[in-house]
């Protein structure tokens, strides 16, 4: 089979696509036929050495897939060769086979096509952990997103709206944030034209958000902590800015504020069940017409690099796919 491989760590240009066996597969995993890859933020940091998972050389970056099951190890009982599943893999994904463990696949909803299912796990299963588990978002509630065109913004702007909350969206641009009231954002912040604190508590009548979604970090952060709400909450997501703010947490004391944590790998495996049941309530959501990803780029295998510079450089907006097959 065809596989993307990360031989050292380095930039996206030093990949290479090689011929490589197909993956051995372990009593608790399933074969999956991969048709397209999700690209994601960790991606870009896994291939460089920066990611809290430094899987041994060589390896074949992309942390989830969509595609058709080829094989089913026998520890294996909830699934079967044939059906359509999306998976959650850590690495391994731009590449036309990937072994998975069980517990991170799931079934895809029939009228759900494979680049979308790719663009779905782990933006939706991020940002619905986020809200409901993290953040206990409640109806009636302002919802701040930060990078609100990303992949996970986009993801968590719509399950705001779908959750009852009145959203504000956040990004860089005029066009970012056109992607957002698209999405369903009732306000919009172009926090490179304006102040996002000052523009939080305007919008707010000088109350501020009740939670915060920041997959940016950096100086979003700094000034989004200085405009949250009386027990709000500020959900912690990432750092596409590439600084990991410090926090002077008399901020937190003085607001009754909680700064929470995100990983949302780590709660699907810890709680599998849970997260089972979080994807049940999106897919119920997409069959209602609440949820419509997007797919803004789809790249070809070979150009695997290209994707992820794309994103790693915030070029794109919604999500970026590589097509396998």
């Amino acid at each position: 089979m065809k596989a993307v491989l990360c031989k050292a760590f380095g930039p996206a240009e030093t990949l290479v696509l090689e011929d490589v066996a197909s993956p051995a597969l372990q009593k608790n995993e399933i074969l999956l036929d991969v048709h397209a890859a999700g690209v994601n933020f960790p991606d870009t940091l896994i291939i460089e050495g920066k990611y809290q998972f430094k899987p041994p050389f060589p390896f074949s970056p992309g942390g989830e897939a969509a595609g058709v099951i080829s094989e089913v190890g026998e520890k294996v009982s909830h699934l079967k060769v044939g059906d359509r599943v999306m998976a959650l893999t850590g690495w391994g994904s731009f590449a036309e086979q990937v072994a998975v463990p069980g517990y991170n696949v799931l079934p895809i909803p029939s009228s759900m096509d494979f680049n979308t299912a790719a663009a779905f796990s782990m933006t939706y299963g991020t940002s619905m952990h986020a809200l409901k588990q993290r953040g206990h978002l409640v109806p009636g509630e302002t919802l701040l997103v930060l990078g609100a065109s990303g992949g996970v913004g986009l993801a968590a702007v719509e399950i705001g709206k779908a959750m009852g909350a009145r959203v504000i969206a956040a990004a860089s641009s005029a066009e970012k944030l056109a992607v957002a009231k698209a999405a369903g954002a009732d306000e919009l912040i172009n926090y490179s034209e304006a102040s996002l604190k000052d523009e939080i508590k305007r919008l707010t009548d000088g109350k501020g958000a009740d939670v915060i979604y920041d997959p940016v970090g950096g100086d979003l952060f700094d000034q989004a902590i200085r405009a949250i709400a009386w027990n709000g909450r500020l959900l912690v997501v990432g750092f596409a800015s590439g600084r990991i703010p410090d926090l002077p947490v008399n901020l937190a004391l003085l607001k009754g504020a909680a700064v929470v944590g995100v990983f949302w790998g780590s709660f699907a495996q810890r709680q599998p069940q849970d997260n089972a049941a979080n994807f049940q309530e999106l897919f119920g959501w997409y069959a209602e017409g609440k949820l419509k990803p997007l797919v803004s780029q789809v790249y070809p295998l070979e150009s695997t690099a290209q994707a992820i510079n794309d994103l790693g450089q915030r070029k794109a907006v919604g999500k970026v796919v590589v097509q396998v097959r």
